[in-house]
Parts: structure tokens; sequence; C-alpha cells
């Protein structure tokens, strides 16, 4: 059960603007200072491709359908959300800085690593040069080295002479995060938070112990697949991969000759993402194009049609990672959510590929409504509630309003952005 020690009950809304589907959450801290889910709306989305706004209104209708729907069920109205950005733009790279620590006044040989040392050592690792069209979205401090001393968490209060800042610093698009508050804005919502989505992701399915062992979450959507890694409890590698589950369901429909939407419906209902776990004399029934009637195929040639799609993607992500120096590190395995994670077999697949323990990353249980949103498909919506309920109890412990958190400043720098001050 997940605690927020909160001092007074509060509503937070996640807002999951996918390429199959937008999804709300709304969830409040109750009496007990527990995330309590209490309505759920989820509508298709046909404003976006890969992660991409294509069409604005298309895009604010599917908000205002998802979110009226969360607010009949919550019998609440939502006046703000915390929403989730991903896409193609997205990217992740590791920075490094190097600050010499001064010595005392009084006594030069004397050299202990101040707070305003490691502000130091931070802001420059952050301050990396981006073209004008992109903008740095996040920062994750990794961790840092003293005097060769690598591992340190905390390094005020320690001596020595030279202190490293390692952090972990995500760029966007200016346009994709403008597009993505002005298609809220249009609903008649406020925006409280823009939130990496496989951050989300992984604060509402993976577990603290995986974190600090080291491990893989992969993230498949409908238009693309995020993947970040933890090791030491900190964020070391995020990408976003133009492949997703709608590439699954066009495969589907070219290779079983059926409709779009009936892929969709056959891959959710009898995909199998491993050929040899499937009967060979199983056979499904295949809507027709055009009205055509229904014709039969063995199930085995459904999982055909995925696992070389699948597995290319898992052996992409493989070599991704390898040649990112990132090989033996993730002893925790392989987590697999997102809507894609539902395909059976899938984890079995990723471990032949990966040669690491794989598991599906559901939600984490909560109080309320949680049977409407334990599927994968919600990981990233959850997460979003999760990581609005934290800013929450940050606020209520340093009694400073959200805005003034860093998280807020980097979504303040993003409102910049779209007024283009």
């Amino acid at each position: 059960m997940v605690v927020i020690p909160l001092s007074n009950s509060d509503i937070i809304t996640g807002l999951d603007i996918g390429t199959s589907k937008v999804a709300a959450v709304i969830a409040e801290i109750n009496e007990n200072n527990q995330v309590e889910v209490l309505g759920v709306g989820h509508t298709p989305s046909k404003g976006l491709r890969n992660g991409n706004i294509i069409n604005l209104d298309t895009t604010t209708e599917s908000i205002k359908k998802a979110i009226a729907s969360a607010e009949m069920m919550a019998g609440t109205k939502v006046k703000s959300v915390f929403v989730g950005i991903a896409g193609e733009h997205i990217r992740g790279i590791n920075s490094k800085s190097t600050v010499i620590i001064p010595g005392r006044k009084n006594n030069p040989q004397i050299r202990q690593i101040s707070s305003a040392d490691v502000e130091r050592a931070i802001k420059q690792a952050k301050a990396i040069e981006t073209p004008s069209d992109r903008k740095v979205l996040i920062s994750i401090t990794r961790g840092f080295v003293i005097d060769d001393q690598d591992g340190v968490t905390d390094p005020v209060g320690i001596f020595g002479t030279r202190l490293d800042a390692l952090v972990h610093v995500v760029t966007g698009s200016v346009s994709a995060v403008q597009n993505l508050i002005k298609a809220v804005e249009n609903a008649n919502i406020d925006v409280e938070s823009v939130l990496l989505q496989p951050l989300a992701s992984s604060e509402s399915v993976l577990y603290e112990d995986e974190k600090e062992m080291g491990v893989i979450l992969i993230d498949i959507g409908a238009g693309t697949t995020d993947v970040i890694i933890y090791v030491d409890g900190a964020v070391w590698y995020t990408a976003v991969i133009p492949f997703g589950g709608d590439l699954i369901t066009k495969s589907i429909a070219i290779r079983l000759n059926t409709p779009i939407e009936k892929a969709e419906d056959i891959k959710k209902e009898s995909a199998c993402a491993l050929a040899d776990a499937v009967n060979s004399n199983e056979m499904i029934s295949v809507p027709g194009v055009g009205g055509r009637d229904a014709h039969e195929v063995p199930k085995r040639m459904l999982a055909e049609v995925i696992e070389p799609l699948v597995g290319k993607l898992f052996e992409y992500i493989r070599k991704e990672i390898e040649s990112s120096g990132y090989k033996g590190v993730t002893r925790a395995g392989v987590v697999i959510t997102g809507g894609c994670a539902m395909l059976k077999s899938i984890d079995k697949l990723a471990e032949r590929v990966f040669g690491l323990q794989t598991r599906i990353g559901y939600p984490r249980q909560l109080n309320g409504l949680y049977d409407r949103v334990k599927d994968p498909s919600f990981a990233t919506c959850i997460g979003l509630v999760l990581k609005g309920a934290e800013q929450g109890r940050l606020e209520s412990r340093n009694g400073f309003k959200l805005k003034h958190n860093q998280f807020l400043k980097i979504f303040a720098r993003m409102k910049n952005w779209l007024s283009g001050e």
C-alpha cells in the first residue's frame, strides 16, 4: 500500500496523452494519508503519431472526453493535471562536471565540500548546449565522485580537493512541449507540471531494490517504446524508440487480411509473442475486409507475425544498452509495462533476448478503484498521480507552494517557452 504522509486531503489528476488513447486518473489523498483512486476515464486518441501531436483540436477533444468520464465517476471537477510527455524528440545524455574545492580562508589546506560546491557542480553538469528548438526538460543527479572516489550520494561535509557531479540530462523539442500544454489548456484545464513518461511509469511499477540493483524498464506504447535504466538507485539511461503496438496491429491487419480495428481486437484477445508457445492446432476467426465473410487461420500464424517484430525491438534495445556500456549492470533484470506488456509470453521472449529475468510491470496497489487501473497500460497515468502526491508531500512538509519546487521550476521554464519569453 502506498502511503503519502500529507496533513490534509487533496485531489490529484494524472493525464496520459498517448498515440492510441488518452487516459485520465483522478485520485485523492484520503483521511488516512493514502492515495485513493476516485475516477478513471479513457478515450481513443486520433490526434497523435509516434507520441507527437499532429492535430491539436482532435487531441483537445480526446482530453475533454477522458477527463469528463473520469469526473463523472469521481463526482468531482478537474481543475489541473500532471501530464506525461514522450515521443521521438526525447533525448537523454549523461553529463559530468568537475569543480575544485577551495580551501578555508584561515587554513587553505582544509578543503571541505559545502552545499554551495555541490550546487555549483550540478549546475555546471546541467549546462549542456542545445539547439534553439530544443530545451532541457529535466536533469537527474546520478551521483558524485570525490578525488576519484565514486559512489558518493551526499558530498556535503566530506573533505576533498575535487568534486565531480554526474547528471542525466533529458532534452526535448520546444514545440512538442508547447503543443502538449496548449492541447490541455484548450480543454480549460491547467497543467500542474509535465513529467517524462518513463519516469512516471517507473514510479508506478518498479521497486526500490530493483532500482538499486540495476533494472531495465521497457514501456511499450502504441506509437513509441520508452526505455529507462536505473543503477544504484539513479537514472543512467533514457531512450525513446519509434516502435510501438500500432506497428504490430498494422502487420496483423496486412498478414491476416483484416481491418485495422479488428486486428487490434485480435492482438488484445489472442496474440502471443512466442510462436512455439502456441498450440499448432488452435484456430482463430478473422473478420474479412469490406464486409467479407470471416475466415479461420492458425493461431500460431498470428504469433509468427508478432514474434519477429517484438524480437527485433528487444534486440535493438539490447544492442543500444551494450553499446552504451551498461551490459552486466542490470542485475534485477527487465520489467515490461505499457499496453503491449499484455502480449502473452512477451516476458519469455525478453528473457531469451536479454538473458535476464523478466517480469510484467503492473501499477502498484492503491486504494479505491484499483481494479480499473491495474492493467499495465495505466502505468504512466498511475505514476503521474504518485508523482503528484509526492509533490504534495513536499509542499506539506516544507510549507512552500508547489511552484517553488525544482520539479515545477522546470515546468515554469516550459511555460516561458510557450509564451515566447
